[in-house]
């Protein structure tokens, strides 16, 4: 019996060391966890706004050398104008249907044009200016120095006209100061010193006031052929 009670107590002693020396215990932590942002959490970026801006269009006609997108851009800015009401020319105090021709003057007095049908409605004006051409010493016949065909890729300035032709039926409506017409490829804007009219086919334009023609867009001074005093024209695409 004795013998029992010894190794029982030889037992007990050893659970007690174990325990008093931190054995059987689980481990602690020894530093703090790190932090991490939840998943799906908005994420935030700072951006800075960006502007573009625009310089106005001129309230006057645009100089020589304009890009030609915004020589367009003015010629449309202007208060759309009825086509219906420049179908006709008056002469003398009597009106001519023009059919689908259009004509019309500027507000200057210093252009009045009209388009042709016989002549795939290309549009000529007839100008009064300072800087004309004299008529070339090698043609005969009506020289008419303010005849100013528009055909798109060129423009003839200065002519031989033995009759008045589209114009012989007088004048159109007048244009006023700050309106535009749509017909065909052709638009034009007038105000108070100058006709603007632009060919989109061609992405050209003419420039006419009192001191002549100034060409827009593709157009370029070139060699005018016999019979013209000048011309404009297009680089060949």
């Amino acid at each position: 019996m004795r013998t029992v009670v010894t190794v029982g107590a030889a037992v007990l002693l050893a659970l007690v060391a174990a325990c008093s020396s931190g054995e059987g215990r689980e481990s602690q932590p020894t530093s703090q966890p790190r932090m991490s942002m939840p998943a799906g959490a908005p994420h935030t970026k700072t951006t800075t706004p960006t502007t573009t801006t625009t310089s106005p269009l001129p309230t006057t006609a645009p100089a020589p050398g304009t890009p030609m997108s915004r020589v367009i851009k003015w010629v449309e800015a202007g208060t759309p104008a009825d086509p219906s009401g420049f179908h006709t020319a008056t002469r003398e105090g009597q009106s001519t249907s023009l059919g689908e021709d259009v004509a019309f003057v500027a507000p200057s007095g210093t252009a009045r044009c009209a388009t042709d049908k016989n002549a795939n409605g290309q549009l000529a004006c007839l100008i009064q200016a300072d800087d004309l051409p004299s008529k070339p010493g090698d043609v005969e016949g009506q020289w008419i120095p303010g005849w100013v065909d528009f055909a798109g890729a060129t423009v003839d300035i200065g002519s031989l006209h033995g009759d008045p032709g589209r114009f012989g039926y007088g004048n159109g409506a007048e244009l006023t100061e700050g309106t535009s017409l749509a017909f065909g490829d052709y638009r034009c804007r007038a105000d108070a010193a100058a006709l603007v009219c632009v060919n989109y086919a061609h992405q050209s334009g003419v420039l006419l006031n009192s001191s002549g023609v100034e060409p827009l867009g593709c157009l370029k001074p070139v060699a005018p052929p016999v019979g013209i005093g000048r011309q404009l024209s297009c680089p060949p695409d």
